[in-house]
């Protein structure tokens, strides 16, 4: 008697094919996130800061405290900290637009010097003007301030944040027991949630403190520089800390703008080099001992995380790009074994022997 077929398997389709349907699914995706991003930029904002706050709804829980208690300290905090970061944006944004027509004449100023030191070196005057003509700090200083207004577009949709964050705080502890109990039947699945969640929250909180760290020595630095509202531009290089790749130069360019026009080409050097040897120290030198391959993504993949998520929801989706993406990864990669190999590729891994795939597309070990 002929053995029946065995309908458990998949069917044998063609990898170009699964590229081709995963691809329109994404893309599908992709388009309703940015369709409903009033929406789900606020919602994945609270997942984020959720998962950021589980080590302390932990540590409540190992303690014994009582259930609402665990849900309440974690909650606050997250309310407590939507609410000064969103006072400190409105705030930020007002302060930059009511300082910008102040700066015209030093502007032109600026413009006037080097024409006519351009010009002394036999330059076509005609030839400078059409070139200078095109340069305006107020495009520098209105990207900024959309940066800003994005974000505080963002957090003004506080009932929302709040009415998710209360969700999903009140279901953390149910969703910690459901995936021990999914464990035994879905053990990579569940080992995939956890690993994000515990490299994203370490991810947080190493940026949140460094974070910090630098912002707090790039204000020192302009006030010494005497550069306006030292300030804002302190907490623009604490937000932009989590932008990756472009941050730091989106941090650095208004105050060094501001340096030129305030005190000259070796005021806005000076500024340049400091931000540069902060950021080298604290950022490149210091911070990833801490942090490693935390989230698992390469340089280039980040940077097109980067590109991605901020044009689906804009400001706020450059600030979780790589969150977003480390979710990504963990539910369409990390959950399926036969994967492993495109996960080390992913994050450029070189730790240790690639790994060797079997005949059937398996990996062996």
């Amino acid at each position: 008697m002929a053995a029946a077929p065995d309908r458990s398997r998949s069917p044998g389709w063609a990898p170009g094919l699964v590229l081709l349907i995963g691809g329109a699914a994404a893309v599908l995706v992709v388009a309703g996130l940015k369709a409903t991003s009033s929406i789900a930029g606020p919602t994945l904002l609270a997942l984020v800061m959720t998962i950021a706050v589980s080590p302390l709804r932990r540590w409540l829980e190992r303690h014994r405290m009582p259930f609402w208690l665990c849900v309440a300290v974690p909650l606050a905090t997250v309310i407590i900290l939507l609410l000064a970061l969103g006072a400190a944006l409105a705030l930020s944004a007002a302060q930059l637009a009511s300082m910008l027509p102040g700066y015209s004449q030093e502007f032109n100023d600026l413009l006037k010097s080097v024409t006519d030191q351009l010009a002394a070196h036999g330059i076509d005057q005609g030839k400078i003007q059409t070139a200078l003509s095109k340069l305006d700090p107020g495009q520098l200083f209105s990207f900024v301030q959309g940066f800003l207004d994005g974000l505080l577009s963002a957090s003004s949709a506080i009932v929302l944040i709040v009415l998710m964050l209360v969700g999903m705080c009140m279901d953390a502890t149910g969703t910690a027991r459901v995936l021990e109990q999914l464990q035994p039947r879905q053990p990579e699945l569940v080992a995939a949630l956890r690993g994000f969640a515990r490299d994203i929250t370490r991810y947080l909180v190493v940026s949140t403190v460094f974070g910090l760290i630098v912002a707090a020595l790039d204000v020192v630095v302009l006030y010494v520089f005497d550069v306006p509202v030292p300030l804002l531009w302190g907490l623009l290089a604490f937000l932009t800390n989590y932008i990756p790749n472009i941050g730091f130069v989106v941090g650095l360019a208004p105050p060094a703008v501001l340096g030129l026009l305030n005190g000259g080409w070796t005021d806005m050097v000076w500024i340049i080099v400091a931000y540069c040897v902060i950021n080298f120290v604290l950022q490149t030198l210091i911070q990833p001992k801490f942090l490693g391959n935390a989230v698992g993504l390469s340089f280039t993949l980040v940077s097109l995380s980067l590109l991605l998520w901020a044009w689906v929801l804009g400001p706020l989706g450059a600030i979780l790009a790589v969150p977003l993406s480390s979710l990504a990864r963990a539910l369409l990669v990390d959950v399926d074994p036969s994967k492993k190999w495109l996960g080390s590729l992913l994050s450029s891994a070189v730790d240790g022997p690639a790994p060797r795939v079997k005949p059937d597309g398996g990996v062996k070990d």
